[in-house]
């Protein structure tokens, strides 16, 4: 993992949370969004989201309707236009209208589960996590941080153990950096990766196709 941590370190040394926010009730929005669907995506419609609504109270203020044809180019958009007014209630009506630091308290939230806290806690507060998503889950896999039938809790419980706790958030965003820019899931960069010595299936890939004898 050490090896892993610094080649991954020097081929994404900028690596960072793709999602466009200036705060973390913009950033509670925007991973809320972003599940099954992508950040380039989310960021189209929060561009103009975040112009219309400052505060949970202006979702509020407009009907479920309205609030859907805003967010319609994002997948499941009637659930989570549902989510994130049944998130802003609870803000005002548990919160004072804030995002909560805690974990725990974060998870409490409509539409929000482990994931979505991680990145808050992190990206927002400064609170060393590990998220797991699509990428840094089919990486921790390939690479064989994790086992295959793997849930992705058993993955960051791995991940957490692997990874000094002063290094999860970087490691987080340098692991969907690599998934999302090099080790993709339909076609990785087998040929060009600099840990594929370690990659059982980088090395599967990377095997020539046996000679198939004419009949």
């Amino acid at each position: 993992m050490d090896h892993f941590l610094g080649v991954v370190g020097e081929m994404f040394p900028d690596a960072h949370c793709e999602l466009n926010h200036s705060n973390p009730f913009e950033l509670t929005i925007a991973v809320l969004l972003s599940a099954q669907c992508t950040d380039e995506t989310v960021n189209k419609v929060t561009a103009d989201l975040f112009r219309k609504y400052k505060t949970p109270s202006d979702y509020l203020a407009v009907s479920l309707d309205e609030l859907e044809h805003d967010i319609k180019r994002i997948g499941l958009y009637r659930n989570k236009a549902l989510f994130i007014q049944k998130l802003c209630r609870m803000l005002i009506d548990d919160y004072g209208g804030d995002v909560p630091r805690q974990h725990e308290e974060l998870t409490k939230l409509p539409g929000v589960g482990r994931k979505t806290a991680n990145v808050v806690v992190s990206n927002a507060f400064g609170v060393p996590a590990i998220a797991v998503d699509t990428h840094v889950e089919r990486v921790s896999k390939r690479l064989g941080f994790a086992k295959a039938d793997d849930s992705v809790l058993e993955v960051e419980k791995k991940l957490m153990k692997l990874v000094p706790r002063e290094l999860w958030t970087e490691t987080h965003h340098r692991l969907i950096f690599f998934g999302r820019y090099h080790c993709k899931a339909q076609s990785p960069k087998c040929a060009v990766c600099p840990v594929t010595d370690y990659c059982k299936e980088g090395k599967q890939r990377m095997k020539p196709a046996p000679n198939r004898k004419a009949k």
